[in-house]
């Protein structure tokens, strides 16, 4: 492949494992969020800063980065439990501003010049370059999309789904809306982190502006579009998002007008998203498959 399209093939893995962390928070456990751009740059943050001032490898930060990005989570989770609907999405897109403006305003994190000299991930003193870069992404992605699909057959999963379906009922039979919610946030931001890790030594710069508001609602548009609380959703949509912006790059200064424009007529048409439950493109699948005969 091309130089452009491994970088356009190595940033759509990179948005895909971090829509598969906001559709465990989202579709999942029912959870609205728009400000998980925070994360995704909290992690990217956390791999720059270990990288460039501690000297540690892209591999010995990583855990690190995951249980950083997995503890802000958690913190910013908590008062989050506390509002629902609205009121929880306002919180959400509150919690994105406030920690752009941190990266944007404090020095240690690079300030409004941003944070470079990121080093290339390194395996076996071979660094990892184009093509080779995209496949690990694409072996994360593999490893965060086999943990999805646990999630959907374990207790846990099982739990964050009956939440999602109805809270009081799920309640009543002793399922803890708080531990469940929790541990949603956290699954869903330590992906953020991941995919975080894996845009800084790609990029290899990094500013605040890269996890802004606008990030967010894309990768919202990834799930809905995608499906919602489905397992291949996340990754569908973010193959969508992520090559319509080129298609139509004339318009990129329009893309939050494309990405609400977007969300609504799936909203309208198609609620479950492409993958969703009594979609058109299950329904057309469906009547593909041959059935058998009794």
């Amino acid at each position: 492949m091309s130089g452009y399209l491994v970088t356009l093939a190595t940033i759509i893995a990179i948005n895909a494992i971090v829509a598969c962390g906001l559709n465990v928070i989202v579709g999942f456990a029912g959870q609205i969020s728009l400000g998980h751009a925070a994360f995704f740059g909290i992690g990217a943050y956390s791999a720059a800063i270990l990288a460039t001032k501690a000297g540690w490898t892209f591999w010995a930060a990583l855990p690190c980065v995951i249980a950083v990005t997995a503890f802000v989570g958690l913190l910013l989770g908590i008062p989050s439990l506390r509002v629902r609907e609205d009121f929880l999405a306002i919180t959400t897109i509150g919690i994105n501003f406030i920690v752009e403006a941190v990266f944007n305003n404090f020095e240690f994190f690079g300030g409004a010049l941003g944070m470079g000299g990121i080093p290339r991930v390194a395996l076996l003193d071979f660094k990892l370059r184009g093509t080779e870069f995209f496949y690990l992404c694409v072996a994360f992605l593999i490893i965060v999309i086999a943990v999805c699909w646990w999630l959907t057959r374990c207790w846990a999963g099982l739990a964050c789904f009956a939440l999602r379906e109805e809270e009081a009922a799920a309640a009543s039979v002793g399922i803890s809306p708080v531990r469940f919610k929790l541990l949603a946030f956290v699954i869903g931001t330590a992906m953020a982190g991941l995919g975080g890790s894996l845009y800084a030594h790609f990029m290899r710069f990094i500013s605040a502006s890269d996890f802004a508001f606008p990030l967010s609602v894309s990768l919202l548009s990834m799930v809905v579009v995608g499906g919602i609380g489905t397992l291949w959703g996340p990754i569908l949509g973010a193959v969508i998002i992520g090559i319509l912006p080129e298609v139509f790059r004339p318009l990129i200064d329009y893309r939050i007008l494309f990405y609400t424009t977007l969300l609504l007529l799936m909203i309208r048409f198609q609620p479950g998203g492409l993958l969703g439950e009594n979609s058109t493109a299950r329904r057309v699948f469906t009547k593909m498959l041959p059935r058998s005969k009794s």
